[in-house]
């Protein structure tokens, strides 16, 4: 079962963030916890952790992209299968 990767409300008053840096790439396996990208916000540089182990099967979110809170940002597949469909789409 593939899982969005959404960008969280790290603080009260945050509305947006900047993608600085995407440290995987489409098709990489991560474990949950792992660290796949750096957002910067208003106030601070946040490192972004996967929310599950699986493959990397979108980035939808280029760095130097500006956007809002809730947004997804990638989506990771349970499986390289599901992510080949998925990349598919």
């Amino acid at each position: 079962m593939a899982t969005d990767v959404i960008l969280p409300k790290w603080g009260l008053t945050m509305e947006d963030g900047t993608v600085v840096a995407w440290y995987v790439d489409e098709g990489d396996h991560v474990v949950e916890g792992e660290v796949i990208a750096e957002v910067e916000t208003e106030k601070v540089e946040n490192e972004l952790e996967s929310p599950c182990a699986g493959v990397v099967a979108r980035i939808l979110v280029d760095e130097d992209e500006t956007v809002d809170v809730g947004t997804v940002l990638a989506v990771i597949a349970g499986d390289e299968a599901e992510a080949a469909a998925i990349a598919g789409d």
